[in-house]
């Protein structure tokens, strides 16, 4: 993260920082997760390891409501030289309103807005309420006094509120792709976006990206919505981002690196899950704690979810913000289907993947600390295994949100003065 920064990002619904790492750059993956077509290592830190570029975004401001999110996003940005300060625990509700009753909340001079808003509401795997939500932005149970403009299920319209104050150049929302399959929430969302600052945003159709066809060792998908500023665009940019079909010069997605659903020439190999695990040590040997602690949840049969063993030959499935005993399994023991003969015949033991592992499958760096013991006091955690589970499956993969960044970096001259 060296590298001289210029543009400014706002960092809202942050969680333990997926979407900022890969707004930064600078972090070390697994090489195989790199195209090494695209220019994006900056050097080979170890065996298999390389170091990924800088880029020109800056976080200057952070946001989220869970301490362990907190926890996980302060541990590491320390390191690299970022005050915690910048990182705000109020819910987006409170800070929006803080600001208009006067208090300087936002900073200026604000280029970029992320946001990834809760996608409990909208994801396949939880109930689907939408926009009827039973949890205010807090994240309490509003107890059936009914769904508002503050339920957790809306407050991608709060992100919108925050785009008003900041006015960026250019924001990116993150859900799940269950969102465009509930009736028409996704236009809804859309139009929205688009109004913030006197309808001041093309806001272009939003896009399912396959997180494995970008080097990420996982199917994860996730769709993104992308809006820019029309008044500081260039004249030629807002004429070519205003046509039916966006030329490809102009149009801010990322090409894909890998092929997993993706297809064309030039494209790398899907990653391989023995291939992001190759180097790391069992729990029972391991110092690192992220590797050393992991759910203890029994094997709960084959029709529950969470239940099965990893293809280590394949991608994995996508890490999901649960409880621990929903997390499958590195391994399962033979009598319950196991079937990685070469590591069971070492006697190896059945057990979950560890929050390192789900880590990896998102492709955070191996320093990112995920168990976090509480040095006030012994025998607890800052930030404890089961929560690690959950602050890493809500997470944008870094190495997604790292493509994302560094294309709308490649055309940002092109797009404004």
């Amino acid at each position: 993260m060296a590298k001289e920064k210029d543009l400014n990002v706002l960092s809202l619904f942050s969680g333990c920082g997926g979407m900022d790492l890969g707004f930064e750059g600078g972090f070390t993956i697994y090489d195989k997760c790199v195209n090494p077509g695209g220019n994006f290592i900056e050097e080979i830190v170890a065996k298999n390891v390389v170091r990924l570029k800088s880029t020109r975004f800056k976080i200057v401001f952070a946001n989220d409501i869970l301490k362990p999110a907190f926890a996980a996003w302060r541990s590491y940005f320390r390191k690299y030289g970022y005050s915690s300060d910048i990182y705000r625990r109020d819910s987006i509700v409170d800070l929006v309103r803080k600001h208009k009753s006067g208090i300087n909340v936002f900073p200026d001079g604000i280029d970029v807005v992320t946001g990834g808003f809760p996608c409990q509401d909208f994801s396949v795997a939880g109930k689907r309420k939408g926009f009827n939500s039973s949890k205010d932005h807090n994240g309490n149970s509003i107890n059936g006094e009914g769904a508002t403009e503050e339920t957790r299920g809306k407050l991608y319209y709060w992100m919108k509120e925050a785009i008003d104050i900041t006015k960026p150049k250019l924001f990116i929302a993150e859900n799940v792709k269950g969102l465009v399959n509930l009736e028409n929430i996704k236009d809804i969302i859309q139009k929205d976006f688009a109004s913030a600052d006197g309808d001041g945003y093309i806001v272009l159709n939003p896009r399912t990206l396959n997180a494995a066809d970008y080097g990420v060792p996982q199917s994860r998908e996730r769709v993104i919505f992308i809006g820019i500023k029309k008044s500081a665009l260039r004249p030629e940019a807002l004429k070519a981002l205003t046509k039916k079909s966006v030329p490809k010069k102009y149009d801010p997605y990322p090409e894909p690196t890998h092929a997993f659903v993706a297809k064309g020439k030039g494209l790398a190999g899907a990653v391989r899950l023995k291939d992001i695990f190759s180097s790391l040590e069992e729990p029972e040997v391991s110092s690192d704690l992220s590797q050393k602690y992991y759910s203890r949840a029994k094997y709960m049969g084959a029709r529950c979810q969470g239940q099965k063993e990893v293809n280590l030959s394949s991608v994995g499935p996508t890490i999901r913000s649960e409880h621990h005993g929903n997390i499958e399994y590195r391994r399962l023991a033979k009598k319950h289907g196991g079937a990685i003969a070469f590591e069971l015949a070492k006697g190896y033991a059945e057990r979950r993947l560890t929050p390192r592992e789900c880590a990896l499958i998102q492709t955070f760096p191996s320093d990112y600390e995920f168990v976090i013991p509480n040095e006030r006091r012994k025998n607890s955690f800052e930030l404890s295994p089961s929560a690690a589970y959950k602050v890493i499956g809500n997470a944008v993969p870094p190495l997604l949100a790292y493509h994302i960044a560094k294309r709308i970096e490649s055309i940002w001259e092109l797009y404004f003065e």
